[in-house]
């Protein structure tokens, strides 16, 4: 008993590794941007707090349908995504300590902030390396193979994954400056040229250049299928690269023309998190 007890332990142990190594993995650039630090000082309790909940909201959705455990209970996944939230609080704060972007001197407000700012990142990270970082004995990855071909992802649940795909890719982007710049300098085609891009990658990427993964999503390569299955997809996409740019701020005081064109210049690297992302992290 006190063997399969130190057993348990070390996998747990293993398992909190490969989340905090997923963790980092996704977010480490942010960790090290300053605009994510500068965000810290000027966002509203209610901003972050709409962060953290849309991130947990995420969790959960990521958690059921591509976690590490498909038959879990909802209770289980709650605890699972609690559990990495408060994962990315102290790996946050622990990183942004250690580069000296907190201290004990900064103000309680502004040093909350700057964590969980940092830390909703980091928790998506930290779910999706939890997830796939493992190693499998191969009975148990074949049985796992065999059932996701069983059982489709549905569209729902397609486009959860695909918004956790989109964030951690628009979230490397919207803090920075660019994107103000190149939207606000683009013209109306080269607008519409972004969208058709990104509309043509999204097609490609989920129908037909066959990325790893993607039968477990697309059954049917019908032009309806396509079409709704791509639509549906950029759909999230745009709703996911706006939540993302109101966050920072970008919104701020911009016109709603301008706001448009830097959604659809996001949108564009967006696009492939939502589909060639929702295929890696599931």
């Amino acid at each position: 008993m006190g063997e399969q007890s130190r057993q348990s332990v070390l996998d747990s142990l293993r398992e909190y590794g490969r989340g905090i190594a997923g963790g980092l993995m996704f977010s480490l650039p942010l960790l090290y941007t300053m605009e994510m630090w500068w965000t810290g000082y000027w966002a509203s309790p209610a901003r972050v707090m709409i962060c953290m909940a849309c991130t947990f909201v995420l969790l959960l959705g990521y958690n059921h349908y591509a976690g590490m455990h498909p038959d879990a209970t909802w209770t289980e996944v709650a605890i699972d995504s609690i559990e990495e939230l408060g994962i990315g609080l102290v790996v946050s704060a622990g990183v942004l300590l250690l580069i000296g972007r907190i201290s004990f001197e900064t103000s309680p407000s502004t040093a909350a902030a700057k964590i969980v700012i940092e830390a909703m990142t980091v928790a998506i990270g930290i779910s999706v390396g939890t997830a796939q970082l493992g190693m499998q004995p191969p009975e148990e990855k074949r049985e796992q193979k065999e059932n996701s071909l069983k059982h489709d992802v549905r569209f729902g649940g397609q486009l959860i994954l695909a918004a956790c795909g989109g964030v951690l890719f628009a979230a490397n982007i919207a803090p920075t400056q660019e994107v103000v710049v190149i939207g606000m300098t683009s013209s109306v085609g080269q607008l519409f040229v972004f969208m058709a891009l990104s509309i043509l990658l999204t097609a490609l990427i989920l129908y037909y250049i066959e990325f790893s993964g993607s039968a477990r999503f697309v059954r049917h390569r019908a032009f309806r299928s396509v079409v709704i299955g791509t639509l549906g997809s950029y759909a999230v996409t745009l709703v996911t690269t706006a939540a993302v740019l109101w966050f920072f701020g970008r919104f701020d005081q911009a016109s709603l023309v301008t706001a448009t064109a830097e959604t659809i210049v996001l949108a564009f690297p967006t696009s492939l998190g939502a589909s060639a992302g929702r295929l890696l992290v599931q």
